[in-house]
């Protein structure tokens, strides 16, 4: 299943069903400059949510126009593994665990 272009979704990692949603697109910050997007992680019937933070598009840091955002099954699943291997519990409880990745979701 490809979710291109899509704001929501689930993917299957390792046998395990995540759903993710797009939390917020590149945006400009006065106090940060570009600010990339944020994808929200959570394994199904668990309550501890993973944030993944995107840097933002080489091509707003050059001055181009926005393009469509391309988020896609493959990125979200390195992102989920990502955050599985920095530390995220998802059956723990607690507050949103952020984690940094590249453009490829790693």
């Amino acid at each position: 299943m490809l979710n291109m272009h899509n704001q929501a979704g689930t993917v299957l990692v390792d046998g395990v069903t995540y759903e993710w949603e797009l939390r917020r697109e590149p945006q400009w910050s006065d106090a940060d400059g570009w600010r990339g997007m944020t994808i929200a992680l959570l394994q199904a019937d668990t309550q501890r949510e993973a944030v993944l933070e995107f840097p933002p598009p080489k091509r707003l840091l050059k001055g181009l126009q926005r393009g469509r955002l391309q988020i896609n099954d493959a990125i979200v699943s390195r992102g989920v593994r990502a955050a599985l291997a920095a530390g995220w519990e998802p059956a723990s409880r607690g507050k949103p665990v952020v984690f940094m990745v590249d453009a490829d979701g790693n």
